[in-house]
């Protein structure tokens, strides 16, 4: 259950700058978006993942917890989340990708959202990049909401990554601030799969 309800409710308590940092970039000719709206310690490594497959030619938009503790509480629902300069960035995009953390130890990515077409042909470059690519058991984590983040592009549908703790772990030293400041060969190859099936879907 979420301490808070929405980004307003959010910024009665917490301090931007001090509690939780924004971006929104809006890069010039991209109408694709990567999204993070748990960053920072939220959910770890989601933000570092979100800048990678970003790179410096796509749009992107995180929101990121930088308490030196309780992050946790700074986790606003998929569904809610509404912080106005990531929605914003949102609503002008074609393609909207999320990548969210989820919590078990198994080396997996979760594949959700409502963009069907652009869902097919990631699956498919991640698994020729060896990677195991799911479902999720939990449909709370199927991204299909409308009023899901990733849903509320241009077009009403986009795409939902949960990447598993344990897969997480393998892109960076380890999933705390300091180990996440070295990352690992592992980031840069999930980012250059996740580009592939952006570049063949035509949205690249």
């Amino acid at each position: 259950m979420d301490v808070y309800r929405n980004f307003a409710e959010l910024i009665k308590t917490e301090i931007e700058d001090i509690d939780f940092r924004i971006y929104a970039v809006k890069r010039e000719g991209s109408s694709t978006v990567i999204v993070a709206p748990h960053g920072g310690a939220i959910e770890p490594g989601t933000s570092e993942v979100a800048k990678e497959v970003a790179n410096n030619d796509l749009s992107l938009a995180i929101f990121e917890g930088i308490k030196s503790k309780g992050n946790k509480r700074l986790h606003i629902t998929s569904t809610n989340f509404d912080e106005p300069n990531c929605v914003d960035l949102v609503q002008e995009s074609d393609t909207v990708v999320a990548i969210h953390g989820e919590g078990s130890n198994e080396r997996s990515i979760f594949l959700g959202g409502r963009d069907d077409e652009l869902g097919v042909q990631l699956k498919a470059s991640l698994e020729r990049y060896g990677y195991v690519v799911k479902t999720h058991g939990n449909p709370d984590l199927h991204g299909l909401a409308a009023a899901n983040i990733c849903n509320r592009g241009r077009h009403g549908v986009g795409v939902q990554i949960e990447l598993s703790s344990g897969l997480r772990q393998t892109f960076f030293q380890s999933l705390t601030d300091k180990g996440r400041k070295k990352p690992t060969d592992e980031l840069v190859r999930f980012a250059a799969a996740i580009r592939e099936g952006l570049h063949t879907a035509g949205r690249l």
